[in-house]
């Protein structure tokens, strides 16, 4: 009956319009009931703030809107992402750490933000990473209600949860056409206050800070594969969850271990050596790139780097990296595969690219590039298995058009194994049992010392 009275002939055009909304809005639930994520303990976890905000550029533009995160104030790098979907995923990259993430797509929080469930081995269903990764966020339109079967929460609510600020009500399209102009810019989100020029030096440059050491483990942890014999080894810069679930579920166990580790020392346990994603400018990892240096002049098995790992690949190759103007970042960039002549759609997020006329062209050659920009999307070796690529083709979000990069890989493995080159069976009993199964010690402070005081507490009353 009320859907018929949306379309009798009298009403007018801005009636109908508000009567649909309203259909609409009735018709949308606020999550999936019996189930809540956990209350975090990040120390700027606050209530959902609907209060005035400022997004400001500095030396550009000054945005006003509406807050629907976190009451706190914070600054870094804004970058933008014209995906339409996988923000829950996206927000926990952490190759986002430090930075402000603008999305083109309007509507954003829909289908709300699923649970922190995990899967048979143990890695995370929905994210990319324990928590949420990006500094801050900026939409032209939040859906404070949503509908969706794995949603828990609003978008809101995780922000707010995990201490993020975000701003709705904004002009995005003004604010990437700058971005794209002007190329990625310091920014701040400000809540309950008008902006304040004489601020402009309080502006964090996460450039300058190495976020590789804050992402990563800090000691190794094992994910063990159920079907499988093949071992590999992560250099964990801030690896995704789906990167680990690609390997695992193609029959490798893998242990995981900190990105300043010496894996030169140990990759002859190993049937293949990885290196993974992560933040920030790769010219901070001087010590994975001198392992990964040593690496390359001991060991013959697989290697394979992905985003920042194919960058500090190129870099222990003695090539140079070159920061982009305002970067990559979408589920929809055309890579083309110059050893196939064949183009893939392709998922990205770096704000950095490998200069392939500094990579010796004697060992190396270009293996993918941007059909966009022309950038360099990947290398590959001229007698040796080793390979990487600037996307990611494990995208969670999609595409998958070039996952059969994984099986590629993971089929040089299993070639190096069956050489007897390789380690000689699964992982030991011993260090299944004894490492960790999760990343260790990648939470915020404040949260580690609150587990080291229930830890001291619980130990007295026993005592």
């Amino acid at each position: 009956m009320f859907a018929r009275q949306v379309c009798t002939k009298g009403f007018n055009a801005a009636t109908r319009f508000n009567t649909l909304r309203q259909v609409r809005r009735l018709a949308t639930v606020t999550g999936s009931a019996g189930r809540q994520m956990p209350q975090s303990e990040r120390e700027k976890s606050t209530p959902v703030s609907h209060d005035r905000a400022t997004f400001t550029i500095k030396n550009g533009p000054i945005f006003h809107g509406k807050s629907f995160g976190a009451r706190t104030n914070i600054s870094g790098e804004a970058v933008f992402s014209t995906a339409l979907v996988g923000y829950p995923e996206a927000l926990s990259d952490p190759s986002y750490r430090g930075q402000i993430l603008v999305f083109t797509q309007p509507l954003i929080g829909n289908y709300g933000v699923p649970s922190d469930a995990r899967d048979s081995d143990g890695l995370l269903k929905y994210f990319e990473s324990p928590h949420l990764q990006a500094i801050g966020v900026v939409v032209a339109d939040a859906a404070e209600r949503y509908s969706h079967w794995t949603a828990v929460e609003s978008l809101g609510s995780w922000c707010a949860r995990e201490g993020v600020p975000a701003i709705t009500g904004v002009d995005t399209r003004a604010i990437v056409t700058y971005l794209r102009e002007q190329g990625s810019s310091l920014a701040r989100i400000t809540i309950g206050e008008e902006y304040d020029a004489d601020q402009d030096e309080a502006f964090v440059d996460p450039e300058q800070i190495n976020l590789v050491e804050k992402v990563s483990t800090k000691a190794p942890f094992h994910v063990a594969s159920s079907n499988g014999d093949r071992h590999v080894a992560v250099i964990d810069c801030g690896v995704k969850e789906n990167i680990l679930r690609s390997l695992v579920s193609r029959g490798s166990s893998v242990t995981c271990f900190p990105w300043d580790y010496p894996i030169h020392k140990v990759a002859h346990h190993f049937d293949g050596v990885f290196i993974s994603n992560g933040p920030g400018d790769p010219t901070h990892c001087q010590k994975t790139v001198y392992h990964l240096r040593k690496l390359m002049e001991s060991y013959t098995g697989p290697i394979m780097g992905i985003c920042l790992g194919h960058q500090l690949l190129a870099l222990a190759a003695g090539g140079k990296t070159i920061k982009l103007k305002y970067g990559n970042r979408a589920h929809n960039i055309p890579a083309l595969d110059l050893t196939t002549g064949r183009c893939h759609i392709t998922s990205q997020n770096h704000g950095y690219a490998v200069d392939m006329s500094t990579v010796s062209s004697t060992d190396w050659k270009e293996y993918f590039v941007n059909l966009n920009d022309g950038s360099n999307e990947g290398m590959i070796h001229t007698s040796r298995p080793i390979m990487s690529t600037q996307f990611h083709p494990e995208a969670k979000g999609g595409p998958l058009d070039s996952s059969f990069l994984f099986d590629a890989y993971l089929d040089q493995v299993a070639a190096f194994k069956a050489q007897g080159t390789g380690s000689d069976g699964r992982p030991s009993p011993l260090l299944v049992d004894i490492l960790s199964k999760q990343r260790v010690d990648v939470a915020p402070a404040h949260v580690l010392r609150e587990t080291e005081r229930r830890a001291e507490v619980a130990r007295l009353v026993a005592a």
